[in-house]
């Protein structure tokens, strides 16, 4: 994508804010269906940087299979267990969510240390990032499409099989909590029926 600098750096920053607004809101938010929401956020906010990217190829495969897919079926999964929201918007703090807190923080402050400090121009393939993108990209993609019909074949096909695997596991889930609770409604109803003889 052909952008000004100016206009390049002020989505990228738009989408950055998107990206950790987002990674936030699928950690700290309690209700289950509102983080898968905003994980769907993440993932749409990831398949822009590769439009920037001139990825286009990428873009389109992180919507069709993490939007349109993982977090349709976690969201699918998730309204299917039917499980009481708290009334907690942020779940309560505790010692494990500390020490996970300290050491990503400490991993976020050491990967901004290495990167600010990695001598990026002598790196091979930014120098010649020019020829990466003279070449036919059209070439690549049908590379991509070859190998997932071909040797990838199988684990292509596992995938789909363990997101239906998923799905019916969130659907045997909601049926068993579903038939417990309609045998302790009729077991309640018994003993009104029995108190009041």
């Amino acid at each position: 994508m052909e952008l000004s600098e100016p206009l390049h750096e002020i989505i990228f920053i738009l989408l950055e804010i998107g990206l950790v607004l987002g990674s936030l809101g699928v950690v700290l938010l309690s209700n289950i269906v509102y983080s898968a929401f905003f994980l769907g956020l993440v993932f749409i906010c990831i398949s822009i940087l590769y439009i920037l990217l001139n990825a286009d190829f990428l873009a389109a495969a992180q919507i069709l299979i993490y939007v349109g897919a993982v977090n349709v079926l976690i969201v699918f999964a998730v309204m299917l267990i039917n499980k009481s929201p708290s009334s907690k918007i942020f779940s309560s703090w505790t010692i494990g969510d500390s020490i996970t807190f300290i050491s990503c923080i400490s991993i976020f402050f050491f990967l901004t240390i290495t990167i600010s400090n990695t001598p990026w121009y002598k790196i091979n393939l930014i120098t010649e990032s020019k020829n990466i993108l003279e070449q036919d990209l059209t070439e690549n993609i049908q590379k991509i499409g070859y190998f997932l019909l071909t040797e990838f074949l199988l684990p292509f096909e596992l995938l789909s099989i363990l997101l239906l695997v998923a799905l019916i596991g969130a659907i045997v889930i909601a049926r068993r909590e579903n038939i417990i609770e309609i045998k302790k409604s009729k077991v309640l109803k018994l003993k009104k029926n029995l108190t009041v003889f």
